[in-house]
């Protein structure tokens, strides 16, 4: 005579990601009622999709000097015009999307990651340690993320590896700000006291109740950072502390571009239009998102 084994429960993971995949299904809903969000999400995607196929729709190779066409204006040969070196304008802007996306990118995903995972912790444990880490936090609030981000490269050096995680720790805060105050609200509701009740571990009820209530704050929290992100590291490669030169960036391309700014208006113009580009399609889509998930605003429509 057998005995069938008592079936399992599904672990906290599969809570997770059901529960994530709802908040998800219930914010696109939402955003769609906003059209211009749909703007902005076009323009960020437009821009990600030329800086993918740039290897491809380049006219010239980014780092190709040609001394004779130097500092030619716009033309049939050269839509965006040359710089000093007489390099493709519209080659190093779609090359150098590539840095500053990436960079952009790379460094919100760290900060999203580990800031909401420390604002998470602190609000959910509360008491001496949410004071100690919040003080922490806004320690480094103190410092404006052009300065801080400066500091940071200057102590380590210029490289895309080095500002990503420059500029991550300059959004660490905020995302650790974001996330710990929902967490303060949500972790005395009904459904996480039923959770203790029911003898659900931290780990579970953090991860697997808390966090999916509070994502949709996070990724409008990370879709407005990402456009700072992108305007730090362009700051940054003004400046002079950006990815060593010959490599094409959009700061990297005004900086020189200001030099001439007098004589060969253009090399400074049209990487500040895509810098702008960028931005604003990441503000619009940052304000649907949030019109998306902020119950006040749903409540007037």
């Amino acid at each position: 005579m057998s005995v069938d084994a008592p079936a399992r429960k599904p672990g906290y993971g599969a809570y997770f990601r059901a529960s994530i995949a709802a908040s998800l299904i219930a914010v696109i809903k939402a955003f769609n009622a906003n059209k211009t969000s749909w703007v902005g999400l076009g323009l960020f995607l437009a821009m990600v999709l030329l800086a993918v196929l740039a290897p491809v729709i380049a006219p010239y190779d980014p780092l190709e000097q040609n001394i004779l066409d130097r500092l030619q204006p716009p033309s049939a040969e050269h839509w965006l015009g040359t710089d000093f070196f007489g390099r493709d304008t519209l080659s190093r802007i779609l090359w150098g999307a590539r840095i500053s996306l990436t960079i952009g990118l790379a460094s919100i995903g760290i900060a999203m990651v580990v800031g909401s995972a420390i604002g998470l912790f602190s609000g959910y444990v509360g008491g001496r340690v949410d004071i100690v880490i919040m003080q922490t936090m806004d320690v480094l609030l103190a410092f404006p993320a052009l300065i801080l981000g400066l500091i940071i490269v200057a102590m380590l050096g210029p490289s895309i590896a080095n500002l990503a995680i420059a500029i991550a720790l300059t959004a660490i805060p905020p995302f650790a700000r974001i996330a710990r105050a929902p967490t303060i609200a949500v972790k005395n509701r009904e459904f996480v006291e039923a959770g203790r009740a029911l003898g659900y571990s931290d780990k579970r009820l953090m991860f697997g109740h808390i966090l999916p209530n509070i994502a949709p704050e996070i990724l409008v929290m990370g879709s407005l950072w990402l456009a700072t992100a992108i305007r730090v590291e362009a700051s940054l490669a003004f400046i002079g502390l950006g990815v060593s030169p010959p490599t094409p960036t959009w700061g990297g391309m005004i900086r020189e571009g200001f030099e001439n700014i007098l004589d060969s208006f253009w090399l400074a113009l049209f990487p500040s239009i895509a810098i702008l580009i960028v931005v604003l399609g990441l503000n619009l889509l940052g304000d649907g998102l949030r019109d998306a998930v902020d119950p006040r605003l749903k409540g007037e429509e």
